[in-house]
């Protein structure tokens, strides 16, 4: 592959040496290797120490741990709700994918496991954007640019930094999908592609959108329709059938499209009858920050293969229309859905330059180089990502430790994220049949339930944390006076109560 075109990187030498690349003194796929392993190396080593410092929080990390400990218990995907009831997973997101993770809680029973195991999964999409630019590009050098430039994509980085989330397994899943509809190799494509649809309900949506994009190509519009439909479909099922039948209601994040239309039906009808105001939600000052930190790195290349990039519209606008400010930033478990469209989109869309595509290649990756600054590595002190636990996360240790395995048990949000491996968890201050309370008194979220709105979302009052603390101050009074209850740890500000 490299003969094709020896001479291309040659050309910019000053770029070269910008991004440090120094000759032929390591392989190409080599170096593409070696990243990848000191990407998922770095990333799960710091999922360990976040997890260490209990900067984890129940919601989700633990949540997702809840769901595959009752797993590999024989509780399939079975969680405790916000509200205290015991629900299937498939009642608010439809994700079987974490039923593979329970083989792996049998050896190593530990929230810490699937942040390790997500990082080894995002590290391994290096290897089809490499393959995918080799094909179209003719050079193992300009290849190696492209799966090293998505390795620092901050997007990316963000997303592996900030806990768990089977959709950030979807990454490298519909990169490999990606790689092998290319290649016409459909039953590789078709494990990757179920996989990939199994991390949430509206990936299968963007794998049907990948059939379309294989049929454009191919004109093989059979196979092509076959995908879109299989897709369409699951996506449709999930909204329709399978979320409403576990939930006895719609998905409970509708009410974050409400200004929009809410379900997916009402968000294409608010298209069709007010596209103004779909298109003012959509371009926000945030919607519009994001879009620039989210694709910048790329430089526009993706505009070149524009089908393909196409693919992920659907997912763009569950980004730009929701109401919340967070799900609009790159560190929004919904941006990272985005990531291998973009990527793939940008290596097609460079292929399209002929003999300027290694210059642009180069010019990605030192781009890529420079976002690092927008990623988590330059404030990782700051998120506690490499330091050493404090007095509090000691004593939050210990108190961890006093809970006896499976008792059911209430906690605040950092404290239950290292008591999910349980069958009931609850979000103190609800208590319900809990025998066991670990409270941190400096953990002020609290989840505000709603009688007869329990799935209305996570009510937080996150605009008046004076309001949050007084009432968890409240909480622990109560308690403390509370003759049915007695005080058992009480260290640093953090509790832990027994039932008399």
């Amino acid at each position: 592959m490299e003969a094709a075109a020896p001479a291309r990187a040659e050309r910019w030498p000053a770029l070269a040496a910008a991004i440090g690349y120094r000759g032929t003194a390591v392989a190409p796929r080599t170096l593409v290797l070696g990243a990848a392993s000191v990407w998922a190396a770095g990333f799960g080593v710091l999922a360990a120490f976040r997890y260490d410092a209990f900067l984890n929080k129940r919601f989700d990390l633990g949540n997702f741990a809840q769901a595959v400990s009752n797993t590999a218990h024989g509780r399939p995907l079975e969680t405790t709700e916000v509200a205290g009831e015991q629900i299937s997973r498939l009642a608010v997101h439809v994700d079987p994918l974490l039923v593979v993770f329970a083989p792996l809680w049998w050896l190593w029973p530990s929230p810490v496991m699937l942040g390790v195991v997500q990082a080894v999964a995002v590290a391994l999409g290096a290897l089809p954007v490499y393959w995918l630019a080799r094909k179209h590009l003719a050079s193992e050098r300009v290849a190696a640019y492209f799966a090293l430039a998505y390795l620092l994509l901050p997007a990316l980085q963000w997303n592996a930094f900030n806990e768990f989330d089977p959709q950030m397994v979807a990454v490298p899943l519909l990169l490999f999908a990606i790689w092998y509809l290319d290649e016409d190799r459909l039953l590789p494509f078709a494990l990757f592609a179920v996989a990939a649809a199994a991390s949430r309900e509206q990936i299968p949506l963007l794998v049907g959108g990948l059939g379309i994009w294989y049929a454009l190509r191919t004109r093989r519009f059979r196979v092509g329709a076959a995908i879109a439909g299989a897709g369409i479909a699951w996506t449709a099922l999930a909204f329709s059938v399978v979320i409403p039948h576990f939930s006895g209601g719609g998905s409970p994040f509708e009410s974050r499209y409400a200004a929009v239309g809410g379900s997916p039906l009402g968000i294409a009808e608010t298209l069709l009858t007010d596209p103004l105001r779909v298109l003012g939600a959509a371009t926000h000052g945030n919607d519009l920050v994001f879009l620039a930190t989210m694709f910048g790195p790329l430089l526009g290349l993706f505009a070149l293969s524009p089908t393909l990039f196409l693919v992920a519209l659907p997912e763009l606008a569950l980004v730009l229309l929701s109401s919340r400010a967070t799900d609009a930033s790159i560190g929004g478990k919904l941006s990272s859905p985005l990531i291998p469209f973009a990527i793939a989109a940008t290596v097609l869309g460079a292929a399209r330059l002929g003999r300027h595509a290694a210059t642009a290649a180069a010019l990605v990756l030192v781009a890529a180089s420079m976002s690092l600054i927008l990623g988590p590595l330059p404030q990782v002190g700051d998120y506690g990502g490499l330091s050493r636990p404090d007095a509090r996360a000691r004593a939050a240790q210990k108190a961890v430790d006093l809970v006896p395995a499976g008792a059911p048990v209430s906690a605040t949000n950092r404290l239950a994220a290292h008591l999910s491996n349980r069958r009931y968890v609850y979000s103190f201050p609800l208590v319900s049949r809990a025998e066991w309370i670990a409270v941190d008194d400096s953990d002020w979220w609290l989840p505000r339930v709603r009688p007869g709105a329990e799935r209305d979302g996570l009510a937080v009052a996150v605009t008046d944390l004076s309001a949050q603390r007084g009432r968890l101050r409240r909480a622990i009074a109560a308690l403390r006076a509370d003759a049915r209850w007695r005080l058992a740890f009480d260290e640093a500000g953090v509790l832990v109560f027994t039932r008399v």
